[in-house]
């Protein structure tokens, strides 16, 4: 039981989960950064009182399941999504979705990935794959970050569908379901609906935590953790800093190479010099923060330890914060007619 599926190796599990399935259903237009533009993809957040893995949450991307839901719904694609209470329900449906030729795709926890190296495997329940085929006990997975297609058994499938803790994934399973072709008019509205939104959600969302705000407020907690936790207490958050950008998807620098990227392929649809400025910005932005996780890194690993160090750190965000307000400003005022 196969299914002819393209497995597209892609940077972002969701981005690549999302393009990947549009293309089995004929869509192929749809491209890893135009999925992650479309579904407003780039966000940041820092949530201090909750804590993951022993640092404080901390997310450069918007909520698990957004992307796809986003893109879909924009591109006025239906989205069949399915959570379930019994393991034996949700393999049965998943089974049934394979019999008729429908690739899906599953939420599920890294922890127990067996083809994930492991020193790349804690606990996080927001990775993405596509299930597309089984073979005798085998269920045939394409990971949009692994080079090639691999397989799970049938118990560490269910394992990793049904892992425990935030972000729980239910046996959560998902796929579009097109009815009718999407057009290039179609493309120039999600595209421009993705935009506005991202802007919304970087510029303006309440709070002080989230966002642009968001940023600086973490920059400015930086400079207080060597003195408020110590340099080893200070390392462990700002390792966790790291972790969350460099190794649960794409991260800070990462996402915004995306989004630049998603910028570029845009002025395929709205032909606007605009675009094409503002994603050097995010360019830019990127490599700041791969600086900055390299400052991090630094400091966790005890080379550079100093008051200044913390505020060499500080000042990489606060400089992330101000590329970032004055690219999303420039989009806010770009005239889509």
């Amino acid at each position: 039981m196969q299914i002819n599926f393209e497995h597209i190796q892609s940077a972002h599990c969701e981005n690549g989960v999302t393009s990947n399935l549009l293309r089995h259903e004929g869509f192929s237009k749809i491209t890893e950064p135009l999925a992650f533009g479309i579904g407003s993809g780039l966000f940041f957040i820092y949530i201090p009182f909750i804590k993951v893995n022993n640092g404080p949450a901390i997310s450069y991307r918007t909520m698990p399941g957004l992307i796809f839901k986003r893109t879909c719904k924009s591109l006025g694609i239906d989205v069949i999504r399915k959570k379930f209470s019994s393991p034996d329900e949700a393999q049965t449906f998943l089974d049934d979705c394979l019999k008729s030729g429908q690739p899906v795709g599953c939420q599920v926890g890294v922890y127990f990935l067996t083809y994930f190296p492991k020193e790349y495997r804690f606990h996080f329940n927001a990775h993405n794959i596509v299930v597309f085929g089984k073979e005798d006990d085998n269920y045939l997975i394409s990971d949009p970050v692994m080079e090639t297609p691999t397989t799970l058994s049938t118990y560490e499938l269910q394992r990793v569908r049904f892992a425990k803790g935030m972000l729980a994934p239910k046996g959560q399973l998902y796929y579009p379901k097109i009815k009718t072709e999407v057009t290039d008019e179609q493309i120039r509205y999600a595209i421009t609906k993705g935009i506005q939104r991202n802007v919304r959600d970087m510029l303006h969302i309440p709070g002080g935590i989230a966002g642009i705000s968001g940023i600086k407020y973490t920059a400015r907690k930086i400079t207080k953790w060597r003195d408020k936790l110590g340099v080893k207490g200070a390392g462990i958050y700002l390792a966790q800093l790291v972790r969350m950008q460099e190794e649960i998807g794409t991260g800070g620098g990462g996402f915004r190479f995306i989004y630049a990227a998603f910028l570029q392929q845009s002025y395929q649809f709205h032909p606007k010099e605009e675009l094409l400025k503002i994603s050097e910005q995010f360019t830019k932005s990127g490599d700041l923060w791969r600086s900055s996780a390299v400052q991090a890194a630094g400091i966790f690993k005890g080379r550079i330890t100093s008051q200044q160090d913390f505020n060499d750190m500080s000042n990489f965000l606060m400089e992330v914060a101000e590329i970032e307000k004055n690219a999303f400003k420039a989009l806010s005022k770009i005239n889509w007619r």
